[in-house]
């Protein structure tokens, strides 16, 4: 089980990586911290939205600016988003490709959502990054000496 801080980093430091493997703490501590940033963000613009008189029918400046800003959030969270959604299923044993069940509405995220709350499995292990141990010989070398 990661700390919150430990999951947040262990999400950036893995910002585009798709191999391996994210722990149910890991995904749902992400989950949470955007959660809470957007919160904070309308919160603060929800706050602002009396200063200013703007005309009738307008939208109150802080406002425009916070949804502003939760846009620029998301732009920024889409690819670590998806990463450990898809690092989260292949701890499920999953395939990775199967986040493309959230473009289905509605019950299709509901069924990726699912997949996430499952618990993970040791089989889920075959997704992990190979590691190079250098007795591989490489495939432009020849198997047997040339005469």
């Amino acid at each position: 089980m990661l700390t919150p801080q430990a999951a947040i980093k262990s999400v950036f430091r893995n910002y585009a990586t798709l191999a391996g493997r994210a722990p149910r703490s890991e995904f749902w501590w992400f989950a949470l911290f955007q959660t809470v940033l957007v919160g904070v963000v309308l919160l603060l613009g929800a706050l602002g939205a009396g200063i200013g008189t703007p005309e009738r029918g307008e939208m109150p400046v802080s406002i425009g600016l916070s949804i502003g800003v939760v846009l620029l959030l998301a732009l920024g969270l889409t690819i670590p988003n998806i990463t450990v959604y898809v690092r989260r299923l292949h701890d499920a044993d999953f395939s990775g490709w199967l986040y493309f069940l959230a473009c289905i509405p509605y019950a299709g995220t509901l069924v990726v959502l699912i997949f996430a709350l499952l618990p993970s499995q040791p089989a889920g292990a075959r997704f992990d990054a190979v590691t190079n141990t250098g007795t591989a010989t490489p495939p432009w070398t020849p198997s047997r000496p040339i005469s």
